[in-house]
């Protein structure tokens, strides 16, 4: 398995949907970026501002992170991950 590390700050999560079939998505608002080592097999894309993962019970999050898309693509490339 590979990793990334990230430097990740608020994030959303999507815990599915309710009965009128609108999403259900919970966010979290922490006092400071902090550093993470990702699976990269749990990223599933990225933005500019965002990076969608994978977590626990099958649930989808948007973390917000540092750094930029350029800075992201750059590490995977170096890590032979980029085509």
């Amino acid at each position: 398995m590979r990793f990334i590390s990230l430097t990740v700050g608020n994030f959303l999560i999507f815990h599915g949907y309710d009965e009128n079939n609108a999403e259900i998505i919970e966010e979290v608002k922490v006092e400071q970026p902090a550093e993470k080592v990702v699976a990269l097999d749990r990223i599933l894309s990225a933005t500019e501002k965002y990076v969608l993962v994978t977590g626990p019970a099958g649930r989808q999050m948007y973390w917000e992170y540092e750094g930029g898309l350029a800075s992201l693509k750059q590490k995977l490339a170096q890590a032979g991950l980029m085509i």
